[in-house]
């Protein structure tokens, strides 16, 4: 998006209130300074801690009108023509009196007035005549930007000093780093060249936590450790298969071109088989950022606000392209319901624009446990490419699982009956068979004795899959997707 452009575009066709909602008021401020030196207008900046200054003359004077009302009446009743950046007047509109005398200044032509804060809500007589304009999450190219203006700094600063970074790392950085603001990209560079100078792969680890800490502190999108690999999921043969020869498309190579690009898919299944393991599959797989949307976090008590969040949400996860984007239990956060007054349609309708119009590399998977819950729109083809059934293991898979799980502790497989167990564990979901082989540890150590195959199979005799405490529920699902979904093994 040209920027400057959509700003020159809401000042010639003469929107007199503009709301820039964001955190970025440094950039919305350099923004609307540089058009009107472009332009050659005159602009004025208002902050409650100083009144109102004009910005584009050295010797404007002192600043005036610090109290919202009579900032407001001078506006309204003579103020020059030119572009007025008002960055703490939002807050004040909720009293009539100030959102009559913004009104009043609006009837008169020639000025612009840019309303800057994060969290913006007008009076609805307001937000009917404000345009609105967002800025957009930083690009990879905004990024290296950002980091050549850091290398030059520390030039100046610290004579002699030669900041070096490594192709990798630094590829790694504008990937990782685009999708957030350019203050918090500008201290994540900044903190990584002042520790030595040098950034190389050792730092993406520093990379990655500042990245994860920064799109988690409102709680709604997280950056997740994509750890698991493909070989790591016993079975579902199919759903790597169709993984597999998708990914060059999703990444862009170039003799792909008339493929089209992966858009997503739904993983239904029963709990505990390695949906959301799937998921975290595919972004290692990829080589791709995982992020994780909390439908939990998401909802917000306040009217709008959580269309907001995912809107938000959607944007970085837009500038992150490519990458994964994972809605775990989809169908919490998109049930519809009239009984919400409406809010979850909402959120469905916001969903389902951004899957219609994105134009990114963002692939999305989402996981359900109970497909019939979720609204038709959300699941048809064409919203998703495909929707894949992960369905309890077989013996053959199960004893695969046993294998990972009893590997990956560090125990000697030769001691233990592995198609034996799988035998044994009929009904066992993935979950519970990882479960059954933690619990045996525990015995085993509690009856000082090595563990082995009886230690395993006594746990599992205990154990009460949930196949068989919910038998006719899951009995269901699996009935509903055998001739509705796509197997995933």
């Amino acid at each position: 998006m040209d920027l400057p452009r959509e700003l020159e575009l809401l000042v010639d066709a003469k929107f007199h209130l503009v709301g820039i909602d964001t955190h970025e008021e440094a950039r919305a401020t350099g923004l609307v300074e540089a058009l009107a030196k472009q332009r050659g207008l005159a602009v004025f900046r208002w902050k409650v801690s100083e009144g109102l200054l004009r910005r584009d003359r050295i010797e404007a004077g002192p600043a005036g009108f610090a109290k919202p009302a009579d900032l407001l009446r001078h506006l309204a009743s003579g103020a020059p023509a030119g572009l007025y950046l008002l960055l703490d007047l939002h807050p004040f509109l909720d009293d009539p009196v100030h959102a009559r005398l913004l009104k009043d200044a609006l009837a008169r032509a020639g000025s612009t007035f840019f309303l800057v804060g994060h969290g913006l809500k007008l009076p609805a007589d307001l937000d009917k005549v404000a345009a609105r304009f967002d800025l957009p999450s930083l690009t990879k190219e905004e990024v290296l930007t950002i980091l050549k203006e850091e290398v030059a700094q520390i030039r100046t600063n610290f004579p002699g000093r030669e900041p070096m970074g490594e192709p990798e790392a630094v590829e790694g950085l504008l990937q990782h780093l685009s999708g957030l603001g350019a203050d918090d990209a500008r201290r994540v560079i900044r903190q990584i060249l002042l520790d030595d100078g040098t950034l190389t792969l050792a730092d993406f680890e520093r990379i990655y936590k500042a990245k994860r800490e920064l799109l988690g502190r409102e709680g709604v999108l997280s950056l997740e450790s994509a750890t698991v690999k493909l070989d790591d999921l016993a079975g579902l043969a199919q759903l790597k298969r169709w993984l597999l020869a998708r990914r060059e498309a999703f990444l862009g190579d170039p003799a792909l071109t008339k493929l089209e690009v992966p858009k997503g898919i739904l993983l239904l299944g029963v709990q505990g088989c390695g949906k959301s393991m799937a998921a975290k599959a595919v972004a290692s797989a990829w080589g791709v950022a995982l992020l994780r949307l909390d439908f939990g976090a998401l909802y917000n008590k306040y009217l709008g606000e959580t269309e907001r969040n995912l809107r938000e949400s959607l944007k970085v996860a837009d500038a992150m392209a490519p990458c994964v984007l994972w809605l775990d239990e989809i169908e919490k956060g998109l049930a519809t319901s009239d009984a919400d007054g409406g809010e979850s349609r909402r959120v469905l309708g916001t969903l389902l624009t951004w899957m219609a119009e994105r134009r990114q590399r963002v692939f999305m998977i989402a996981t359900s446990n109970d497909i019939e819950r979720l609204p038709p729109e959300l699941v048809r083809k064409g919203r998703v490419d495909e929707i894949f059934f992960v369905d309890l293991p077989g013996e053959a898979q199960r004893a695969e699982i046993l294998r990972i799980h009893l590997r990956r502790r560090g125990h000697d497989l030769d001691r233990f009956d592995l198609p034996a167990l799988a035998k044994a564990s009929e009904g066992f979901s993935g979950a519970e068979l990882e479960q059954a082989v933690v619990a045996s540890m525990y015995a085993a150590r509690l009856e000082n004795q090595t563990m082995a195959t009886a230690q395993v199979s006594a746990e599992m005799a205990r154990t009460r899959p949930l196949a068989v405490v919910m038998a006719e529920k899951i009995a269901y699902l699996r009935l509903w997707a055998r001739e509705r979904t796509v197997p995933a093994d």
